[in-house]
Order: C-alpha cells, then structure tokens, then sequence
C-alpha cells in the first residue's frame, strides 16, 4: 500500500508523471484510491516522529472511542461507530424513513399535503351540527315558553265533572281590542264596545280513536249555575238561562268554563283564548291564508265583501271571514262552520315546508300567535303543540268536526239536543269512536 509522501504537496499530486484522476488527461481510467491509515494511539507524535505538515492534507481525527469504528469500507475495526451510509440516516433520515422539514430542498416535499381525514372531518361535522340544533331547540323552547301569557286559574272552577279519557281543549275567540288603537279598530272593523265576548267557542277532544272539533253556538241556551268569582273569590249565582256567551261576559274564562262542564258533563283540562288583533297578526305572519269560497258575501258588521271562488285573505279579511253571521240564514251555525274551515287552510299554511323551513316566517308566525294567546296555568307548549297538531288533523279530514247538536230554538236562542249531547259526552268521556252527528 503506498502513502503519500511526508512532505507531498497539492503541486506534486497534480503534476505527476503518469498520475491519473481528477485533471488528468490521460487515457487510462483512475485506479481505485486508497486512503492512507488513520494513526491509532495518542495524537501527540513520538519521539523521533514529526507531524506531518499542514499544507497538504488536514490531520484526520481519531475516532477511537475503544470499540473501534468502521470506515463504510470494510476496513474499520469493531461495531462503535457507523458513518450511517448503510441505514439512509445520513441527511435527517433519508428517503426511507422520510421526516417532513421546511427546510428540505426536495421539491417534491414542498410540494407535500396531507391526506384529508375524511372520517374525522365527518365526525365533527356531525357533532357540531348535532350541538348546534341542541342549543337552538333549547333556546327556541325558553323563548316561546317565556311569551304565553297562564293568566287562566283553572282551580277556581268549583263543582267539577271527573276526568275523563283523553284531553279536552276549550278554544276560545274573543273580541277583545287590549292593545289595538283607535285606527286598528276602525281597519279591523271590531268596534270600540267595553270588555270582551267571546266570538267562538270550541271543543277540541284529542284521544286515542280519532279526535273530534265541535263547534259551541255563542247564542247556545244554557243555564249559567253558582260559581266563585274569579275576582272575589265569592260565591255568586245563579244567574239562570242566558246565551253562552253571556257567561264569559259576566266573569270571564273560568265562568265559561264552569257553564261548559255543568251544561255538558265534560271536563275541561285545558283553555286556550285568542284576541281579534292575534288573529289577523297570525294570518298577516304566514302572508295570508287561501280559500276557496263556494259563494260570495258581504255584511256591514264586520266588514266582509266577498267573491266567488279562489283568493287569499289577509288579516283584515280574514277576521272579517270568521266574525260574519248576519249574511247568512242560518247565522251563528253557518259561521261556526266558516270558522272551522278557515282554522284548517290556516293550519295547513301554518305547517308548510315553506313556513317551518323558514326561520325568518316561523319565528314572527310563533311569535305573533304565542304572544296573542291566553292560557291556563298548567298548559304547557307540549300540550299547545298537540292541541295544534290535532286541529289540523281534524280540519284536514282525519278526525270529526261537527257543531253541537241541536233540537231548536227558542227567544232567538239555540237550543241543544239533550239525548245526542248526551251520547255525545259519553262517547268523548271514555274515548269512543263519536256517532253522533251536529247540525
């Protein structure tokens, strides 16, 4: 093995004979090099030995830590050190084992993006969605909770009938003006008379063999019997034959109620009271309401003109739709039934995809009707909503929707078929399959 001479040089080594390597001319290709010995033991040199000089090649340093090393040549001795040739370790890790670095020169890692984890992204997708509708269910029952006004006391209602089978709704249209100015009142063609009356009257009896909507006649006969003043807290009464109607004037929901039960023999869970000003709010809300009139009408009292056919009726209108009676023969009778089929196109706009999908209609549609509401003390939204829910099955064709059975009349008043309001009770009580019919 040859070495390079002590004193060799960068000028010898390139302008030697028959050298040949990097700068030669020469044909004959360069011969494998070899590398002079790496001098093991002390770096001092001995006695007698110099060091080599610094001008040709640098002093190699000792890599002798005991275990011997091994050159990547296989002329190292032992197993303590290795250069990393062999592994791909040399520059951060190699393409084998390949570590993401900024700084790495490689285009192809600039370029380098993540698989997207789809799974993941789906997983909080969903989740978010999921929190989101939770908060905004949460958020939307407090509101429309926080609007229903439970003025109505129930308890105060003495001398009750037993509670029957299923849940009975007392629903009642009243001409109240409570917060309607005077120009409201002239639009609206409502008058400017004191208190409130009751426009319409209805039993909704919701039950496990199809649900049933009668209609109570305002101008019903009936005998108001002894109640406790709703104010007082007395005892009064009674005050004998009067209209139905009449009761609700005397002392308000609770009377009406009490009149209903000792008349009928049925309990009332539930009261629900609507004004005249909630009403055309509610129809104004969903941008009016469609119907199909099979002949057209007008009455001067409560400003109704209208034609034959298909058209929609805003609030105006359709309070003036559902309040008419004296166009017609059959007066308070025909407007009941008026009044049903106008509560089931209502129902039906109310409950579109276009409405419910629609946060800026659902929530002025809910507000306007949650804050025209009266209700008793122990109705909550679940029951109002399957209150709902039931009208406009029955208006829809799904349940039975009737008038209360008359027999006659008397001194302008209608008189109730005693034996078919009886089987009619009966029937609602144990929630039976209703036979009878109404007028």
């Amino acid at each position: 093995m040859n070495d390079w001479p002590d004193a060799w040089s960068d000028d010898n080594r390139n302008n030697g004979g028959n050298r040949y390597g990097r700068g030669s001319a020469g044909a004959q290709p360069e011969s494998a090099r070899v590398m002079r010995q790496v001098r093991r033991g002390p770096s001092t040199p001995g006695p007698g030995q110099g060091a080599p000089p610094y001008r040709g090649v640098p002093q190699q340093p000792t890599y002798d830590d005991g275990q011997g090393y091994d050159d990547g040549y296989g002329q190292g001795q032992g197993q303590g050190y290795d250069s990393g040739y062999n592994t791909g370790q040399v520059y951060g890790g190699g393409r084998g084992g390949f570590v993401p670095n900024d700084n790495d020169p490689d285009p192809d890692y600039q370029n380098y993006r993540p698989r997207p984890n789809w799974r993941r992204r789906i997983k909080w997708t969903a989740i978010t969605l999921v929190t989101l509708l939770v908060v905004v269910s949460v958020g939307t029952y407090f509101w429309a909770d926080s609007k229903l006004h439970r003025d109505v006391d129930l308890s105060k209602v003495i001398d009750r009938p037993e509670t029957g089978e299923g849940t009975n709704y007392l629903i009642v249209g009243s001409d109240s003006r409570a917060g309607m100015s005077a120009e409201e009142k002239k639009k609206l063609h409502t008058g400017s008379a004191e208190g409130k009356r009751t426009d319409s009257m209805m039993i909704l009896h919701v039950g496990g063999n199809g649900d049933t909507l009668i209609s109570l006649p305002r101008d019903s006969n009936v005998t108001i019997p002894t109640f406790r003043g709703s104010e007082s807290g007395k005892i009064k009464g009674p005050l004998g034959a009067n209209k139905l109607n009449a009761a609700y004037a005397f002392d308000g929901p609770t009377l009406l109620v009490r009149t209903i039960e000792y008349n009928t023999g049925l309990h009332i869970d539930h009261y629900v009271e609507i004004g005249f000003a909630g009403f055309a709010k509610i129809v104004d809300s969903v941008g009016g309401v469609e119907m199909n009139l099979d002949q057209g009408f007008k009455d001067k009292y409560s400003g109704a003109d209208f034609k034959k056919g298909k058209q929609t009726l805003n609030g105006e209108q359709a309070l003036a739709f559902v309040r008419t009676r004296h166009a017609f023969a059959a007066s308070d009778l025909q407007r009941t039934k008026n009044q049903q089929k106008f509560l089931s196109a209502l129902a039906h706009q109310v409950a579109t995809p276009s409405t419910v999908l629609n946060p800026f209609k659902l929530y002025p549609t809910m507000g306007a009707g949650l804050d025209s509401l009266t209700v008793d003390k122990d109705m909550s939204l679940w029951d109002l909503a399957e209150m709902f829910w039931a009208m406009k099955g029955v208006t829809s064709g799904d349940g039975k929707s009737m008038n209360m059975p008359i027999s006659g009349s008397t001194g302008g008043n209608l008189v109730w078929d005693k034996a078919k309001v009886k089987t009619l009770v009966s029937e609602l009580k144990n929630d039976e399959k209703v036979t009878v019919s109404g007028n």
